[in-house]
């Protein structure tokens, strides 16, 4: 347990209020988006600005404290869990816009800032932040920083490290570095930014950052394909980017996927086919229409059993709303969900989705798919229980297998949601302990008394 002492002396640099420390409190930062872990941390704290993050971090380092930095808590790793207890920061209460440049196209925001805050300010000034992770509507600017989150529009826009300019972060040591800077190049000394980016709150604590913005296409339209087979839906993927079309937007949804949002929204999505594509195509109105004959042009040739094209913007909404309700579909339909997050190369996609189907049904376990095909990130998911042994252990095993074959395609441990706790067992199974060692050194010069978000990426 942390010391009164130290209770009082953080007290003091952001007030009582401030800092919590009831069990109800302590139970609330105790567990993020996944389902399989929680841990209490001793103590809550809740910075306001800069100056208390350097003072909190001071305090704790020199009493070794860990300390576990926080957002929305939205992510699916275990990356925000306080393993080791000591203080959960959260930077929820530094929630500031900070400023909106467009004629530079950037923004700069504080690390509490909720992405559909933001999005909404931009949008009154035709702009956008393209990084769209589906729990926008709770996930702040800090965490999706911390974590190189990605989306449906990925495929074409990319992930977050190509919109961070720069950041100002406090290292463990209670210090403020500004990193980057806010303008789009920048070639001076090693790309720490980037370094940061993707770092799961272990090197340093974002307060703030500048972004860079895109402008709002002037035009969109949104598609959706059916199928009756879903490995066959993933090849549809590939041969609409060899047809020289590449969409904003290309998510993958099973037919089970596609229930369970029509139990959950009442959305009434088409529920007789095996797999669904949908898509959005944006730009300039001469490009969306010439992109859209493509991908119906080649979704047909493809075998697919249906099209349907929204025929307006708000219909258009209500399928992306549908889409993005896809995880809490999954997360609610069983007591305990293993989902993961891999990459493989979009030429293996429909192989790894029948290895995927091949593995649960041998292990007789329900396997749902989800995921942004366009860019090969798929999120299998299998229902299990905790309370039951020997269901939770089937489950286990063939998630390990899961992965496995992903690895042997070619493919990545994780696309957008980051190792954290998750997936540090198969970090040394699958990399080069070279590269482990690296990530160790960089950590111990950013934080010598490892106090910051201490058991996570790689096992201690």
């Amino acid at each position: 347990m942390v010391a009164q002492e130290i209770i009082r002396r953080l007290s003091g640099i952001v007030g009582k209020d401030n800092v919590r420390a009831s069990e109800e409190d302590r139970r609330v930062y105790s567990y993020d988006g996944t389902s399989t872990w929680m841990h209490m941390p001793d103590l809550v704290v809740f910075p306001t600005e800069t100056a208390h993050v350097e003072a909190v971090l001071k305090v704790a380092n020199e009493a070794k404290i860990p300390v576990t930095p926080r957002g929305g808590g939205t992510n699916v790793s275990g990356g925000s869990v306080p393993i080791r207890g000591g203080i959960a920061l959260v930077m929820t209460k530094m929630n500031r816009i900070l400023g909106i440049d467009p004629g530079n196209l950037s923004a700069t925001v504080q690390a509490g800032v909720v992405l559909m805050d933001l999005q909404k300010a931009l949008a009154a000034k035709n702009l956008f932040f393209p990084p769209d992770p589906q729990s926008f509507l709770g996930a702040t600017m800090g965490g999706i920083i911390s974590e190189n989150a990605g989306g449906p529009v990925c495929l074409k826009y990319g992930v977050t490290k190509q919109y961070i300019l720069g950041i100002k972060a406090v290292l463990p040591t209670g210090r403020t570095i500004q990193f980057g800077g806010i303008t789009l190049k920048n070639v001076v000394g090693y790309d720490l930014v980037s370094l940061l980016t993707g770092s799961e709150g272990t090197l340093a604590v974002i307060t703030e950052a500048v972004l860079r913005l895109m402008p709002m296409p002037p035009a969109r339209k949104t598609i959706i394909a059916l199928f009756d087979d879903l490995p066959r839906s993933g090849e549809t993927v590939s041969a609409i980017l060899d047809a020289g079309t590449v969409p904003a937007k290309i998510e993958l949804l099973d037919n089970w996927v596609v229930r369970n949002i029509n139990r959950i929204t009442g959305m009434g999505l088409p529920e007789e086919a095996a797999a669904m594509l949908m898509f959005e195509c944006d730009g300039a109105e001469e490009m969306v229409a010439h992109d859209s004959e493509k991908v119906i042009g080649v979704c047909r040739a493809m075998g697919a059993t249906g099209v349907i094209i929204a025929k307006d913007a708000q219909q258009a909404q209500a399928y992306w709303k549908a889409r993005s309700a896809g995880f809490a579909a999954v997360f609610s339909a069983a007591p305990t969900v293993l989902a993961e997050d891999v990459t493989v190369p979009r030429t293996r996609m429909a192989e790894f989705i029948r290895r995927v189907t091949d593995i649960c049904k041998r292990a007789d376990l329900e396997v749902t798919v989800i995921g942004h095909a366009g860019d090969g990130n798929l999120h299998p998911s299998v229902m299990t229980d905790q309370r039951d042994p020997a269901h939770f252990e089937r489950a286990k095993r063939a998630i390990d297998e899961i992965i496995e074959a992903a690895i042997e395609f070619g493919g990545v441990l994780s696309g957008e949601h980051g190792i954290g706790l998750e997936k540090q067992k198969f970090m040394r199974r699958t990399q080069d302990p070279t590269f482990i060692e690296i990530m160790k050194q960089i950590k111990r010069i950013f934080d010598p008394n490892g106090i910051l978000n201490p058991g996570k990426i790689w096992e201690d």
